[in-house]
């Protein structure tokens, strides 16, 4: 076969069929335009929807004069900043205290002694299955104890659990071979769970992690309720005033981006910790190392 017949048969070869998948059959070039249609007509399906929505806005009259008037108060000002300020110290101390809770119940669902694992297993199960809101009000009316820790209570006791049993199925997702390996070397069980398994498993933690904290952080607004001033009891506030012509959806419109704000924060934060331990660290320097007087090759003698 000579070079030209050879590169003829090249170009008339028909183009290699795309890369299949083995979740779905790859979408041929009819389903690919119905595809884009479908995506064209969503598109126009929600514009109109947002259209409709910023209409009826308009309609209602919730971009008046009198409805945004408040903000301009000092006072109202004041009254937010204060009650973002309640929030997020809640929300810092129910994460102070809920992954440490976490890291020592799911390290008791890890033990080898059964009194520990069941009593942990009961702690973990108890509190996860009790809704949050109960916990607070018992807390709160049963205990008699200030409603910012009456709230961090509740929050930690519940996200506390959940987060234990992330920290207990990040552990477990580590391959045995990795434990195994650890304990051959003669290290003890507690050296394995530090040095070997737990940071393995926090970049597969990670994202769970992040996403209980932001529950965490959305459920700070039941606070309102046994009375203490967070973000969301500071809005109430000001939407149900009748001297401000009830402002409630300027006010909705000033809470929620705030909200949406702080739990974007937060993923951000765990994507920059998950890119940060991504990095191999680098080694400056290093210890000198002395020769180990092994030749290589043929020795002297044989040489001459």
């Amino acid at each position: 076969m000579t070079v030209s017949s050879r590169a003829s048969a090249r170009v008339s070869a028909p183009p290699s069929a795309p890369p299949s998948s083995a979740l779905y059959d790859v979408p041929g070039p009819k389903a690919a335009a119905r595809h884009r249609l479908y995506g064209r007509l969503a598109l126009v399906a929600i514009a109109a929807l947002l259209g409709w929505i910023v209409y009826m806005l308009f309609h209602t009259d919730q971009f008046t004069y009198q409805k945004w008037m408040p903000f301009e108060y000092e006072g109202v000002q004041e009254l937010l900043l204060r009650g973002l300020r309640n929030t997020l110290e809640a929300f810092g101390w129910t994460v102070l205290f809920a992954l440490p809770f976490g890291a020592l119940f799911a390290a008791g669902r890890l033990s080898d002694h059964r009194v520990v694992r069941l009593l942990s297993t009961l702690v973990v199960e108890f509190f996860r299955a009790m809704p949050v809101l109960v916990m607070i009000f018992f807390i709160f009316t049963a205990l008699k104890v200030e409603p910012l820790w009456a709230l961090v209570a509740g929050l930690t006791l519940y996200n506390g659990s959940v987060l234990a049993e992330v920290f207990r199925a990040g552990v477990l997702a580590v391959p045995k071979g990795q434990k195994e390996a650890a304990f051959a070397l003669g290290m003890r069980k507690t050296q394995v769970m530090s040095y070997v398994l737990v940071p393995q498993a926090n970049r597969a933690m990670l994202p769970a992690i992040v996403s209980q904290l932001v529950v965490a952080l959305k459920d700070t607004s039941l606070g309102f309720l046994i009375t203490y001033e967070e973000f969301l009891h500071a809005g109430k506030l000001i939407a149900t005033n009748l001297d401000y012509d009830l402002p409630f959806i300027p006010v909705v419109m000033v809470i929620a981006p705030v909200y949406i704000g702080m739990c974007l924060a937060l993923s951000w934060l765990a994507g920059w910790l998950e890119r940060r331990g991504r990095r191999s660290p680098k080694v400056k320097g290093g210890a000198p190392v002395a020769d180990a007087g092994v030749t290589t090759g043929l020795p002297p003698e044989a040489r001459q």
